[in-house]
């Protein structure tokens, strides 16, 4: 198993894209690998002949380092692994292939025969509440559909749920599974809660949310922007979104202390990094990921464009967000940033504060515009449309002043959405 991206500790194999006897050469995709990040492609390094797999497709947590596969470079060569089982998994918490039993003393009463070789026994009754084994993406596709992984008959190893199992079920499984044991029944009607998996990425992102909160100085600065200006400017394929990532990447190069970073090895406080790489916050139905836009600040691009993944990642027609919500980023899509936003104003909020994402030193909380009574300095009253932005500071890199002075910068060019369009080069 491959360390897939730099914080990857284990991955769950999805599937396999070949079989035992195919032939592959360097740089085929062999498998589909779900990471810490994203489900990326598994590319072979070498050519050769896949003589054996290892780790069936849907074994989850596999650690970095075990081995999934062995590929041989002679057709010769492929039937001496035919019954090959690895003496031991390198610290896979699943257990990948059971050994064969020794032969054992004749019973005294007759004892039925062990299944031929390669027909894979049936699996053992599940206590009742026992978790159900499936794969990632039959949990997921379960999930989707509404359907309790309890209800679906495994066909893969073990009695596992597979992806081609999840359908919904006959009339005549749907009566079964009424009246199953306990351990098999579908969750009833009017159930309090539903156990759904995490997924890694769920995994990680808590654990990360954890240690970062707990480790990183925060502290927040607020500012109002006002909105009008811009609400005025914008167009039919331009969002507030596109606005606030063009405003942030310039005012990071006139307050570049916020594009900075700390580690336990050195203390980075004042790097100054040559560009303004925006991670943009995006929910998915696996959990929280960061697509990032490069040169924010530099690059030539329409707003619309700038959200468009590079040429040659092979999806200049689909954005970033999109290819994060359907799974399909590359890690050059999301692996780096120097400086995250949040923004929940689409979703109503109009005020929140968000936990770094480090090594990063500041996050960028954007809430919705909302319409504000202001004296209108006459003796009367008038309205405005007010948005309220929250950056979340490492004080051990970012002082109080330097944070201000960013928000400064920001409000400048949100208020004034000409030099955004001025700025470009």
């Amino acid at each position: 198993m491959p360390a897939l991206s730099p914080t990857m500790t284990q991955g769950n194999l999805v599937t396999w894209k070949k079989k035992e006897g195919d032939s592959i050469e360097a740089g085929d995709v062999i498998a589909e690998v779900e990471t810490d990040k994203a489900t990326v492609d598994y590319e072979a390094v070498d050519d050769g002949i896949l003589a054996k797999i290892l780790v069936p497709e849907g074994t989850e947590d596999v650690l970095v380092g075990t081995s999934v596969a062995v590929v041989v470079d002679e057709a010769g060569d492929v039937g001496a692994f035919a019954d090959y089982v690895p003496s031991s998994s390198t610290g896979n918490k699943a257990e990948l292939a059971p050994a064969k039993p020794a032969p054992a003393p004749a019973p005294a009463a007759a004892a039925p025969p062990p299944p031929p070789a390669g027909v894979v026994a049936a699996a053992a009754p599940r206590a009742a509440g026992a978790p159900v084994p499936a794969s990632p993406l039959a949990k997921r596709m379960a999930a989707q559909m509404g359907i309790p992984l309890a209800a679906l008959k495994g066909t893969g190893p073990g009695g596992r749920v597979i992806a081609a199992d999840v359908k919904e079920p006959s009339a005549e499984e749907a009566t079964t599974a009424k009246g199953a044991a306990p351990g098999a029944a579908v969750v009833p009607a009017g159930a309090e809660y539903i156990d759904l998996p995490n997924s890694n990425i769920r995994k990680v992102t808590a654990k990360n949310m954890v240690k970062n909160k707990n480790e990183n100085p925060h502290y927040y600065v607020m500012m109002e922007i006002e909105m009008g200006a811009l609400m005025g400017a914008l167009e039919a394929k331009i969002s507030v979104n596109d606005y606030v990532i063009k405003a942030a990447a310039l005012a990071l190069k006139e307050v570049p202390a916020c594009n900075s970073s700390y580690t336990d090895e050195y203390i980075r406080e004042r790097c100054q990094y040559s560009a303004a790489d925006i991670s943009v916050a995006v929910n998915t139905d696996r959990g929280l990921l960061t697509p990032i836009v490069f040169g924010a600040a530099s690059s030539r691009w329409v707003f619309e464009d700038m959200w468009k993944a590079p040429t040659n990642a092979g999806y200049c027609e689909q954005t970033l967000a999109g290819l994060a919500k359907e799974n399909k980023l590359k890690p050059e899509q999301f692996l780096g940033g120097t400086f995250t936003i949040s923004n929940l104003g689409s979703m109503g909020v109009k005020q929140f504060t968000a936990i770094i994402n480090a090594p990063q030193a500041c996050i960028l909380a954007v809430g919705g515009a909302d319409v504000k009574v202001v004296p209108d300095g006459k003796g009367g009253f008038t309205t405005k449309s007010v948005m309220v932005v929250s950056l979340s500071s490492d004080h051990r890199v970012v002082d109080g002043m330097i944070a201000a002075q960013f928000l400064k910068s920001f409000k400048k060019y949100m208020e004034n959405p000409l030099l955004l369009l001025l700025s470009a080069p």
